[in-house]
């Protein structure tokens, strides 16, 4: 079955919608806060040089989601759908490539949106995978918290190595609700 890498995923905080060039302007100005970017393996993308190859890497890639707050329709950050793999009977995608403006910090926002995304995922491929930096213990802790688990590592799109972790279909993560903001 092909992956749908593009859909438009609706929650109670957050709705997932495709990217497109005219969202440079409003998700570069949650990308130019360094901090978002401290524990992250490319430590400038802040940098509009920087963020403007990450955006085009995003576009081309056919996979990349912007996030928008429900209540405000505001652009908070992206994420994107990358490497759907088949083996046999098993198969895989990856989620990745995801940040949010520090307002929306505290996982409510992010578990919302990885859980629209695995159930999305989940239609086609029996794992998920997210690759993050040894450096970036806040997103390890994140995932740890939803219930993936560290795997091993490989390399990243970048040629360096990443943790991997993972959420089996047959395993459902603790993601909770829509309707609840824990």
């Amino acid at each position: 079955m092909n992956f749908e890498y593009q859909p438009t995923l609706k929650g109670r905080l957050v709705e997932l919608r495709p990217l497109r060039p005219s969202d440079f302007d409003t998700l570069y100005a949650v990308a130019a806060d360094p901090l978002i970017w401290e524990q992250h393996p490319v430590k400038n993308r802040h940098e509009a040089e920087e963020f403007q190859e990450f955006f085009r890497e995003a576009l081309a890639s056919g996979g990349t989601l912007v996030a928008i707050d429900t209540e405000s329709g505001q652009v908070i950050g992206s994420s994107r759908f990358h490497n759907h793999r088949e083996s046999g009977s098993e198969s895989e995608v990856e989620i990745g490539w995801t940040f949010l403006a520090r307002s929306h910090w505290g996982g409510a926002y992010n578990a919302e949106m990885k859980r629209l995304m695995m159930r999305h995922a989940f239609k086609y491929a029996q794992a998920v995978v997210f690759l993050v930096g040894p450096q970036n213990l806040r997103s390890q802790r994140a995932l740890e918290k939803i219930g993936a688990v560290r795997i091993g590592t490989r390399p990243d799109g970048g040629g360096r190595d990443s943790y991997v972790y993972q959420i089996r279909k047959s395993s459902p993560p603790r993601l909770g609700s829509s309707r609840s903001p824990s």
